[in-house]
């Protein structure tokens, strides 16, 4: 057994980031997940926070009716990944104990196999992108159709098994035919699918200034989805090769290390009252409320960053303002369909983002790396195909 030991170095800049012990084992026969099968297949499974294996799991053997059998191609990682990772979200608020997980929820694959009753429109060789949601159907949320924030929802990659590894089984509603995309390129329409849906919860409307708070990858995604949508938009953070893509992509932008305070930068960049549209995509407390400040009287400030932080703002800025605060979280099927059609429509812009490219085997290191490193790896691709 080979083992290979990693230490994730904490960058105190980086919400939410913090040392993690990482052991890669090569191999694990007792690894169990939420298939079945007869063969064996790679993937890589959490054993618990901290620890990533490359292992062996059961190949998947029957499908359920409407079930489809996906084969990744290529998953992206993110940040609820890496919180998920380092045991931040695997919390009774959060998602509940859900190790061990083969997680990966950004992702492009094509159809293997299809099981009984599957919907027309699908077939074996259709390349497709994964929304990774299923909700209960009966809870206020869902019964208003807002799906998204149902309490009881199940993510693939966190509280269903996801797509690193070589085959796993989707429900058909959940995948979505994307055409000649490349499948790296395709695996970005998850992370393309939070920004449209933070763009219907801050009513994004044509001519208007949208500021964006944070210049990660789904920082990026609003930006390209709010300049879809005609806003002008100004993109602010503390790295200067974000802004520079950014910039590529037809956002302006504001390098927060060179300003003690924004906001009456982005006041007077919006014309002196301030944009009618924030959104944070940091999860930063001081950043949400520098969003509620820097906004326009009957404004809207949309939070899309994770953390479990505290926050406190001036009460008498929701009495003068009247401000719409709107939090937003992953999306319902209709906005994933939207996400698919922005990437194919801006796959030269995406492809930019696409920093990172590593084979699954090599998953546990370039995670560790993409943590420790997060201002150099916009984001990372893990080939699984």
């Amino acid at each position: 057994m080979n083992n290979v030991n990693l230490l994730v170095l904490a960058d105190p800049s980086i919400p939410g980031f913090f040392a993690a012990q990482w052991s890669v084992l090569r191999r694990d026969p007792t690894i169990t997940g939420n298939i079945d099968g007869g063969g064996e297949m790679r993937a890589i499974v959490t054993r618990s926070a901290g620890s990533m294996e490359l292992t062996d799991v059961p190949e998947p053997r029957e499908l359920a009716s409407g079930e489809v059998l996906v084969r990744p191609e290529a998953v992206g990682v993110c940040g609820s990944d890496y919180h998920f990772l380092t045991g931040e979200l695997v919390t009774p608020e959060a998602f509940g104990p859900q190790y061990p997980r083969i997680q990966g929820h950004e992702v492009a694959g094509t159809i293997e196999a299809l099981g009984p009753d599957c919907p027309a429109g699908l077939d074996v060789g259709v390349r497709v992108a994964v929304w990774p949601l299923s909700s209960c159907g009966t809870c206020y949320a869902c019964r208003i159709g807002r799906r998204n924030a149902c309490p009881n929802f199940r993510l693939v990659g966190v509280h269903v098994d996801g797509a690193l590894q070589e085959r796993f089984p989707v429900p058909a509603s959940q995948v979505f035919p994307v055409g000649d995309l490349e499948p790296q390129v395709a695996a970005f329409c998850e992370p393309t699918s939070i920004a449209v849906q933070a763009a219907d919860r801050g009513r994004i409307a044509a001519g208007e200034p949208v500021a964006v708070l944070g210049a990660g990858p789904i920082g990026q995604a609003v930006a390209l989805v709010a300049g879809e949508r005609g806003a002008k938009v100004l993109m602010t953070d503390l790295v200067a090769g974000r802004l520079a893509l950014g910039r590529a992509a037809g956002a302006e932008t504001l390098d927060l290390s060179e300003h003690e305070d924004v906001v009456p930068l982005v006041r007077e960049w919006a014309g002196g009252e301030g944009p009618p549209v924030v959104i944070d995509c940091t999860g930063e407390p001081a950043a949400i409320r520098s969003a509620v400040e820097m906004i326009s009287p009957a404004g809207r400030v949309v939070v899309v960053g994770i953390s479990h932080k505290e926050l406190s703002l001036n009460v008498s800025w929701f009495t003068e303002k009247e401000p719409d605060i709107l939090g937003s979280t992953v999306c319902g099927a209709a906005q994933f369909a939207e996400a698919v059609r922005v990437v194919q429509r801006k796959q030269a812009v995406v492809r930019r983002l696409l920093t990172h490219e590593r084979p699954l085997e090599q998953a546990p290191d370039a995670i560790a790396h993409a943590m420790s490193h997060p201002a150099e790896v916009m984001k990372l691709i893990i080939r699984t195909g």
